[in-house]
Protein backbone atom coordinates (compact mmCIF):
# COMPACT_ATOMS: atom_id res chain seq x y z
CA UNK A 1 0.00 0.00 0.00
CA UNK A 2 1.27 3.45 -1.09
CA UNK A 3 2.31 6.03 1.64
CA UNK A 4 -0.29 8.44 0.07
CA UNK A 5 -3.00 5.55 0.74
CA UNK A 6 -1.81 5.20 4.24
CA UNK A 7 -1.74 9.21 4.88
CA UNK A 8 -4.48 10.15 7.17
CA UNK A 9 -6.24 13.59 6.98
CA UNK A 10 -6.57 15.96 10.20
CA UNK A 11 -7.45 19.19 10.63
CA UNK A 12 -6.28 21.66 13.42
CA UNK A 13 -8.74 20.15 15.93
CA UNK A 14 -7.19 16.91 15.57
CA UNK A 15 -4.13 18.07 16.42
CA UNK A 16 -4.85 20.04 19.17
CA UNK A 17 -6.92 17.11 20.66
CA UNK A 18 -3.92 14.81 20.43
CA UNK A 19 -1.93 16.76 22.43
CA UNK A 20 -3.64 16.40 25.27
CA UNK A 21 -5.35 13.78 26.76
CA UNK A 22 -9.15 13.41 28.16
CA UNK A 23 -7.49 12.85 31.71
CA UNK A 24 -5.12 15.58 31.60
CA UNK A 25 -2.45 13.57 30.63
CA UNK A 26 0.18 15.82 27.34
CA UNK A 27 0.39 13.81 24.73
CA UNK A 28 3.94 13.93 23.50
CA UNK A 29 4.26 14.53 19.64
CA UNK A 30 8.30 13.47 19.36
CA UNK A 31 7.81 10.51 22.11
CA UNK A 32 9.97 12.25 24.89
CA UNK A 33 9.25 10.56 28.04
CA UNK A 34 8.64 7.28 26.06
CA UNK A 35 9.00 5.39 23.44
CA UNK A 36 7.75 7.59 19.93
CA UNK A 37 6.07 4.88 18.03
CA UNK A 38 4.58 4.23 21.64
CA UNK A 39 3.25 7.78 21.70
CA UNK A 40 1.63 7.60 18.22
CA UNK A 41 -0.03 4.22 19.30
CA UNK A 42 -1.86 6.07 22.29
CA UNK A 43 -2.93 8.75 19.52
CA UNK A 44 -4.44 6.20 17.37
CA UNK A 45 -6.23 4.36 20.20
CA UNK A 46 -7.68 7.83 21.34
CA UNK A 47 -8.75 9.01 18.13
CA UNK A 48 -10.45 5.16 17.85
CA UNK A 49 -12.35 5.22 21.30
CA UNK A 50 -13.02 9.09 20.56
CA UNK A 51 -16.25 10.88 20.76
CA UNK A 52 -16.75 11.69 16.62
CA UNK A 53 -18.79 9.16 14.68
CA UNK A 54 -16.27 7.56 12.14
CA UNK A 55 -16.80 5.67 8.89
CA UNK A 56 -15.52 2.42 8.05
CA UNK A 57 -13.07 3.70 5.80
CA UNK A 58 -11.72 6.40 8.35
CA UNK A 59 -11.76 3.56 10.78
CA UNK A 60 -10.15 1.16 8.35
CA UNK A 61 -7.42 3.05 7.83
CA UNK A 62 -6.47 3.63 11.47
CA UNK A 63 -6.34 0.00 12.21
CA UNK A 64 -3.87 -0.71 9.66
CA UNK A 65 -1.62 2.72 10.70
CA UNK A 66 -2.13 0.81 14.32
CA UNK A 67 -1.39 -2.29 12.77
CA UNK A 68 1.65 -1.57 11.35
CA UNK A 69 3.04 0.85 15.04
CA UNK A 70 1.98 -2.32 16.78
CA UNK A 71 4.13 -4.89 14.18
CA UNK A 72 7.32 -2.54 15.29
CA UNK A 73 6.80 -2.14 18.74
CA UNK A 74 6.46 -6.22 19.06
CA UNK A 75 9.58 -6.50 17.13
CA UNK A 76 11.73 -4.42 19.36
CA UNK A 77 9.78 -6.04 22.73
CA UNK A 78 11.32 -8.99 21.19
CA UNK A 79 9.80 -12.84 21.80
CA UNK A 80 10.79 -12.77 25.50
CA UNK A 81 8.69 -9.93 26.05
CA UNK A 82 5.82 -11.29 24.14
CA UNK A 83 5.63 -14.25 25.61
CA UNK A 84 2.64 -14.66 27.85
CA UNK A 85 1.14 -11.16 27.03
CA UNK A 86 3.06 -9.42 28.65
CA UNK A 87 4.00 -6.61 26.41
CA UNK A 88 0.50 -6.14 25.37
CA UNK A 89 -0.31 -5.69 28.94
CA UNK A 90 2.44 -3.34 29.57
CA UNK A 91 1.49 -1.28 26.60
CA UNK A 92 -2.62 -1.37 27.34
CA UNK A 93 -0.89 -0.11 31.00
CA UNK A 94 0.65 2.88 29.33
CA UNK A 95 -2.56 3.68 26.75
CA UNK A 96 -4.96 3.70 29.48
CA UNK A 97 -4.53 6.89 31.25
CA UNK A 98 -4.74 8.49 27.55
CA UNK A 99 -8.45 7.31 26.58
CA UNK A 100 -11.07 9.84 26.22
CA UNK A 101 -13.01 9.97 29.66
CA UNK A 102 -15.99 12.29 29.94
CA UNK A 103 -17.95 13.50 33.20
CA UNK A 104 -21.40 12.92 34.08
CA UNK A 105 -22.61 16.58 32.69
CA UNK A 106 -20.65 16.09 29.22
CA UNK A 107 -21.82 12.43 28.89
CA UNK A 108 -25.32 13.27 29.27
CA UNK A 109 -25.42 16.89 27.46
CA UNK A 110 -23.43 14.60 24.34
CA UNK A 111 -26.90 12.15 25.26
CA UNK A 112 -29.43 14.17 24.53
CA UNK A 113 -30.29 15.07 27.89
CA UNK A 114 -30.49 11.04 29.09
CA UNK A 115 -29.29 10.96 33.15
CA UNK A 116 -28.99 7.86 35.58
CA UNK A 117 -29.83 4.13 33.83
CA UNK A 118 -31.16 5.85 30.54
CA UNK A 119 -27.55 7.29 30.22
CA UNK A 120 -26.26 4.23 31.13
CA UNK A 121 -28.09 1.99 28.56
CA UNK A 122 -27.11 4.50 25.92
CA UNK A 123 -23.47 4.47 26.67
CA UNK A 124 -23.83 0.72 26.56
CA UNK A 125 -25.88 0.80 22.84
CA UNK A 126 -22.92 3.38 21.24
CA UNK A 127 -19.85 1.36 22.87
CA UNK A 128 -21.37 -2.26 21.93
CA UNK A 129 -21.48 -0.13 17.85
CA UNK A 130 -17.88 0.38 18.28
CA UNK A 131 -16.80 -2.41 19.05
CA UNK A 132 -19.13 -4.07 16.55
CA UNK A 133 -17.29 -1.62 13.60
CA UNK A 134 -14.04 -2.43 14.99
CA UNK A 135 -15.17 -6.18 14.73
CA UNK A 136 -16.70 -5.87 11.20
CA UNK A 137 -13.36 -3.18 9.91
CA UNK A 138 -11.38 -6.01 10.75
CA UNK A 139 -13.24 -9.07 8.97
CA UNK A 140 -13.39 -6.85 5.63
CA UNK A 141 -9.39 -6.24 6.26
CA UNK A 142 -9.73 -9.67 6.11
CA UNK A 143 -11.38 -10.20 3.39
CA UNK A 144 -9.29 -8.23 1.25
CA UNK A 145 -6.05 -10.10 2.43
CA UNK A 146 -7.08 -13.19 1.40
CA UNK A 147 -7.75 -11.68 -1.89
CA UNK A 148 -4.80 -9.71 -2.23
CA UNK A 149 -2.05 -10.93 0.41
CA UNK A 150 0.83 -8.53 -0.67
CA UNK A 151 -1.18 -5.46 0.04
CA UNK A 152 -1.97 -5.82 3.73
CA UNK A 153 -0.69 -6.49 6.86
CA UNK A 154 0.09 -10.22 8.30
CA UNK A 155 -2.81 -11.50 10.40
CA UNK A 156 -0.89 -11.16 13.89
CA UNK A 157 -0.70 -7.40 13.46
CA UNK A 158 -4.14 -7.26 12.83
CA UNK A 159 -5.34 -9.40 15.96
CA UNK A 160 -3.37 -7.03 18.07
CA UNK A 161 -4.76 -4.02 16.95
CA UNK A 162 -8.59 -5.16 17.06
CA UNK A 163 -7.91 -6.42 20.53
CA UNK A 164 -6.23 -3.24 22.08
CA UNK A 165 -8.90 -1.03 20.39
CA UNK A 166 -12.00 -3.09 21.82
CA UNK A 167 -9.92 -3.50 25.11
CA UNK A 168 -9.50 0.65 24.91
CA UNK A 169 -13.40 0.87 23.98
CA UNK A 170 -15.01 -1.28 26.98
CA UNK A 171 -12.11 0.55 29.19
CA UNK A 172 -13.55 3.77 28.31
CA UNK A 173 -16.94 2.39 28.52
CA UNK A 174 -16.50 1.31 32.19
CA UNK A 175 -14.66 4.74 33.57
CA UNK A 176 -17.63 6.53 31.97
CA UNK A 177 -20.24 4.24 33.63
CA UNK A 178 -18.62 4.78 36.80
CA UNK A 179 -19.07 8.49 36.42
CA UNK A 180 -23.08 7.86 35.42
CA UNK A 181 -23.82 6.13 38.64
CA UNK A 182 -21.32 8.62 40.72
CA UNK A 183 -18.50 6.13 41.49
CA UNK A 184 -15.82 8.60 41.74
CA UNK A 185 -12.37 7.21 41.57
CA UNK A 186 -9.81 9.33 42.50
CA UNK A 187 -6.18 9.70 42.30
CA UNK A 188 -3.52 10.65 39.28
CA UNK A 189 -4.17 10.00 35.77
CA UNK A 190 -1.85 6.63 35.68
CA UNK A 191 -4.04 5.57 39.11
CA UNK A 192 -7.05 5.75 37.29
CA UNK A 193 -6.16 4.23 34.22
CA UNK A 194 -4.86 1.51 36.35
CA UNK A 195 -8.31 0.95 38.41
CA UNK A 196 -10.30 1.38 35.23
CA UNK A 197 -7.67 -1.61 33.18
CA UNK A 198 -8.19 -3.69 36.52
CA UNK A 199 -11.68 -3.60 36.53
CA UNK A 200 -11.62 -4.64 32.59
CA UNK A 201 -9.25 -7.58 33.60
CA UNK A 202 -11.34 -8.59 36.72
CA UNK A 203 -14.99 -7.36 34.43
CA UNK A 204 -16.12 -6.01 37.28
CA UNK A 205 -16.89 -2.66 38.82
CA UNK A 206 -14.95 -0.57 41.25
CA UNK A 207 -15.45 -0.75 44.91
CA UNK A 208 -14.80 2.78 46.57
CA UNK A 209 -14.27 1.11 49.69
CA UNK A 210 -12.15 -1.45 49.34
CA UNK A 211 -8.33 -0.90 50.54
CA UNK A 212 -5.77 -0.46 47.35
CA UNK A 213 -8.38 -0.23 45.01
CA UNK A 214 -6.26 2.78 43.69
CA UNK A 215 -2.78 2.62 43.04
CA UNK A 216 -0.79 4.24 40.33
CA UNK A 217 0.65 0.48 39.07
CA UNK A 218 -0.83 -2.83 38.36
CA UNK A 219 -0.51 -5.60 41.22
CA UNK A 220 1.22 -9.39 40.19
CA UNK A 221 -2.49 -10.14 40.42
CA UNK A 222 -4.14 -7.67 38.35
CA UNK A 223 -1.51 -7.92 35.67
CA UNK A 224 -2.08 -11.61 35.33
CA UNK A 225 -5.88 -11.30 35.29
CA UNK A 226 -5.21 -8.16 32.67
CA UNK A 227 -2.85 -10.52 30.31
CA UNK A 228 -5.45 -13.39 30.59
CA UNK A 229 -8.20 -11.19 29.57
CA UNK A 230 -6.15 -9.61 26.73
CA UNK A 231 -5.93 -13.28 25.33
CA UNK A 232 -9.12 -13.90 25.44
CA UNK A 233 -9.90 -10.74 23.70
CA UNK A 234 -7.38 -11.61 21.15
CA UNK A 235 -8.52 -15.03 20.69
CA UNK A 236 -12.22 -13.83 19.99
CA UNK A 237 -11.00 -11.29 17.26
CA UNK A 238 -9.50 -14.37 15.35
CA UNK A 239 -12.93 -14.90 13.98
CA UNK A 240 -12.50 -11.93 11.99
CA UNK A 241 -9.98 -13.98 10.05
CA UNK A 242 -12.58 -15.96 8.34
CA UNK A 243 -12.50 -15.93 4.86
CA UNK A 244 -14.38 -13.19 2.81
CA UNK A 245 -17.40 -11.33 4.76
CA UNK A 246 -17.93 -13.90 7.31
CA UNK A 247 -15.31 -13.03 8.98
CA UNK A 248 -16.84 -9.76 9.13
CA UNK A 249 -19.92 -10.73 10.30
CA UNK A 250 -18.80 -13.30 13.42
CA UNK A 251 -16.25 -10.66 14.51
CA UNK A 252 -18.87 -8.20 14.75
CA UNK A 253 -22.06 -10.25 16.50
CA UNK A 254 -19.10 -11.73 18.71
CA UNK A 255 -18.13 -7.66 20.01
CA UNK A 256 -21.47 -6.40 20.28
CA UNK A 257 -22.55 -9.71 22.56
CA UNK A 258 -18.92 -9.68 25.01
CA UNK A 259 -19.27 -5.75 25.25
CA UNK A 260 -23.00 -6.16 26.64
CA UNK A 261 -22.09 -8.72 29.16
CA UNK A 262 -19.01 -6.75 30.55
CA UNK A 263 -21.29 -3.74 30.85
CA UNK A 264 -24.09 -5.40 32.45
CA UNK A 265 -21.73 -7.66 35.07
CA UNK A 266 -20.20 -3.84 35.60
CA UNK A 267 -23.42 -2.31 36.34
CA UNK A 268 -24.38 -4.72 38.66
CA UNK A 269 -21.81 -3.92 40.70
CA UNK A 270 -21.69 -0.31 40.10
CA UNK A 271 -25.88 -0.20 41.72
CA UNK A 272 -24.43 -1.99 44.51
CA UNK A 273 -22.34 1.36 45.23
CA UNK A 274 -24.83 3.99 44.35
CA UNK A 275 -24.90 3.97 48.68
CA UNK A 276 -21.68 4.96 48.63
CA UNK A 277 -21.27 7.54 51.39
CA UNK A 278 -21.66 11.55 50.44
CA UNK A 279 -18.30 12.41 51.25
CA UNK A 280 -16.45 9.65 49.16
CA UNK A 281 -18.64 10.89 45.95
CA UNK A 282 -17.87 14.51 46.73
CA UNK A 283 -14.12 13.55 46.35
CA UNK A 284 -12.16 15.12 43.38
CA UNK A 285 -11.00 13.01 40.50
Amino acid sequence: MSGEAERIEEGPEDRSRDRQGDLGVPEPRDGSGRDGGNAEIARLVGRLTGDREMDNATRGRLLGRLARLLADSARRAGAGGLRGGRWLADLMTEIAPHIPVRDAATLSAHHHGLTGERLADSLVRVAANSTTAVGAAGGALSAVKFAAPPLLLTAPAQLVAETVVIAAIEVKLIAELHAVYGVQVPGTPSARGAAFLTAWARQRGINPLQTGSFTGALGSAARAALRKRLLRTMGRSMTTLGPFLTGAAAGATLNRAATKRLAEEVRKDLRRQVGAPQWYRELPG
